[in-house]
């Protein structure tokens, strides 16, 4: 289950991944997740600079199949986000936890935030039920 759930990162209930770089945060969606919505053909990325709070839209992901809105795991400032995406969304569908990476975050509640993320143990948990 590592390979589908690595465990040095935390999982948010709605299928989000975060990876603490840094001092940064990058986040994209589980291989669950992608595994679920199938062809990835598009992703909507947010503004570099834009502040968000946690739980809050930061991306969508369409797939042949439907669309789907991915949201922030922790509040913070988008500093960085994954330009390739925008000429290959197969990337998220093909490497969700390396190449596949939507956003990169600065977070103002670190923290209290990260703590309050699952474990991949509890994630795994989760989505076996």
């Amino acid at each position: 289950m590592e390979r589908y759930h690595p465990t040095d990162r935390r999982y948010t209930k709605d299928h989000e991944w975060a990876y603490k770089e840094n001092g940064l945060i990058l986040v994209g969606i589980t291989w669950y997740a992608q595994s679920k919505l199938k062809d990835i053909v598009y992703v909507e990325l947010p503004k570099v600079g834009r502040k968000i709070n946690k739980g809050e839209t930061i991306a969508v992901v369409e797939s042949v199949k439907t669309a789907s809105d991915v949201y922030s795991p922790v509040s913070g400032e988008i500093v960085d986000v994954n330009k390739e995406l925008e000429s290959k969304p197969e990337l998220i569908n093909q490497d969700p936890y390396g190449k596949g990476w939507m956003v990169k975050i600065k977070p103002s509640n670190l923290e209290k935030e990260w703590n309050e993320l699952l474990e991949a143990s509890e994630y795994i948990k989760l989505i076996s039920t």
